[in-house]
Formats: structure tokens, sequence, C-alpha cells
């Protein structure tokens, strides 16, 4: 039998507390009928026995206090909703319980921003982590000995896992499910829930708006610049001219404020306004790629695909409103 607890945080996101409660309930349902015997036996946990939601719209009732676990085989940090700094003060008597279990060989994973919680165990020191993707810029910031896993629908590592945005945490929940039973059940459990089994990214979510949560006016000047004239060709040495300042020396003051090179950021701008035309345009590739500033097709599909994880065709196929 293997014990899941599922930490009921102040402030989370209730689906988040309830549909990993349902699919590890599901799948004992999946291995009786298959006649074998069930294997999860899963707890809600909190630091008292009913959690509100939503300003008292929806209550949970745990089974068991932090201090009534003994034993557990695997604890599930859920989402939190609102100020990040805020959901994890009211929830700081779960993090000594967390590393307690994880110093005992417990596994522990975190769905999307639940990240926060997690790393504030420090038990995510020096390793790497997923999380929604809105929030890599707040979680490097709050969290700089934490590796945030750009892009990635589930991370692992030494028994910690994590998983990227909003939904993506079903997959992690699969993954768990099948490294705890075998691939026949997680196949059936992503076919009752509907979910793709083997996505790994999320990318193709994920909606660049620069990274200007900082203080350098220098930066912040060369990123207007960039998302104002993305068409044109714009070399390092012209932005750095630009706010006069050295070559060397702005680079290093470029990727430190925004976590990306020049070149990399003025990609990124380039494929989010690709990104748009293809939602909401009927142009083909090549306009687009013209229309966005390029003009060699394979640089385009290579860049494009290596920052949204679909080729341009499979995302204006997937997300086109069909104008």
């Amino acid at each position: 039998m293997k014990n899941v607890s599922i930490l009921v945080p102040e402030s989370a996101v209730i689906e988040s507390v309830a549909d990993p409660q349902y699919m590890f309930s599901v799948a004992n349902n999946f291995l009786i009928s298959n006649k074998k015997e069930p294997l999860f036996e899963v707890t809600l946990v909190g630091n008292k026995k009913e959690i509100g939601f939503n300003n008292g719209m929806f209550s949970v009732h745990t089974n068991k206090l932090l201090h009534e676990v003994t034993q557990t085989d695997l604890i599930i940090i859920p989402a939190l909703f609102g100020n990040m700094k805020t959901a994890v003060e009211l929830n700081k008597e779960a993090i000594p319980w967390i590393v307690k279990h994880y110093k005992k060989g417990t596994e522990v994973a975190s769905l999307c921003v639940g990240a926060f919680l997690l790393a504030s165990t420090g038990i995510l020191d020096g390793k790497k982590c997923s999380t929604h993707w809105a929030f890599y810029n707040e979680f490097q910031e709050t969290f700089p000995d934490v590796k945030v896993a750009d892009g990635s629908i589930i991370t692992e590592e030494n028994g910690v896992y994590s998983s990227g945005g909003a939904n993506s945490y079903w997959n992690l929940l699969l993954y768990l499910l099948e490294k705890y039973t075998d691939r026949d059940t997680a196949i059936l459990a992503s076919k009752y829930f509907a979910i793709d089994i083997d996505r790994d990214s999320q990318s193709a979510f994920t909606m660049f708006t620069g990274q200007k949560n900082h203080n350098d006016l220098k930066v912040i000047k060369v990123q207007e610049y960039i998302e104002a004239n993305y068409k044109d060709k714009i070399t390092v040495d012209d932005m750095a001219s630009l706010v006069a300042v050295s070559r060397r020396s702005f680079e290093r003051r470029f990727k430190q404020a925004t976590n990306n090179t020049i070149i990399q950021y003025h990609q990124r701008v380039k494929v989010e306004a690709a990104k748009r035309h293809f939602e909401s345009t009927r142009k083909n590739i090549t306009e687009v790629m013209y229309d966005v500033g390029y003009s060699d097709t394979k640089a385009f599909r290579n860049v494009f695909k290596k920052i949204t994880g679909l080729t341009p065709i499979e995302y204006r196929n997937k997300y086109s409103k069909g104008i």
C-alpha cells in the first residue's frame, strides 16, 4: 500500500486538492476491476480539520492533522492562489513537516505554483523545478538557488517532483501513477481523464510579455526598443551603443536582468509576434515569417519550434481562429 498525503494548504486552488485525490482513488478502482489489490491510501492533511477557500465559498475537511501523519510515501503540495509570499506565510507550519518527512525518505511533488511552498522548505536548493510559466521571474528572484526548468511540464530530482502551469499537473499525476503502478494503468487513467499522457512542454502556452521586473533602466530602454523594432535587424553592438555602455558590460547586465541574452530576447519578441499573427490572421507561414523580420524559412522554423515546442504550421493549425 502506498500512502499518499495531499497537503491542504491555506489559500490553495481547490481543484489541485480535489484532482489528485480523485485520480488516485479512480486508479484504485481500475486495479480492483483488473482483479488486483488497491494500491493507494489517500489522505487529506492540513493544520486544522476544516480549511476554507474562495472567501468561505468552499471548504475541505481533512482526514488528519499534520502531526498525526507518522509515515507517508508521497506528499503532494497543491497549487497556491493569490500573492505567493502571503500564501507561503499562511502555510509556514507545513514547511518543517514536509522537510521532516522528506528526510525520512518520503517523496514530495508540487503542482503548478505549489512550487513556491516546496522551494520555501529548502529541499529544492541546487535542484531543478517546474512551475507556471507566468511565475518564472518571480520564482527565480525569490529562490535564486533553484534552477527553473523553462518550459518543462515535469521535473524529477532526488525524489522531488514538480509540474508546470495550471492543468499541466495532470501530467505529473499520471507520471507518478505510472511509476507506482504500470504503463497500462497510467494509459487507462489518461483516457479516462482525457489527458495527453506524454505532453512534456508548456512552451506552446507561454505568452512572452517581456521581463521588465527589474530596475536597470538602460536594459528596459533596450527591451522597449527591441519590442518596437522587432522586424529590423538588431545587433548587440547597436544596442550597447544605444545606451552608451560597452558591449561586454551590457551583455552581462542584460542577461542578469532578463535571464535572456539580447539575441534570445529579440527572438522571443519575434516569435510572440508570429504567434499573434497565426492566431488572428489567415496569413501563410511565409507571410508571417517576413512580417516578423525573418527571410530564411529554416531559421524561422527552428527558432519558432525551439521556443514554442511546435512548428509554425503546427501552431497555426492548433490555435488559428479560422478567420
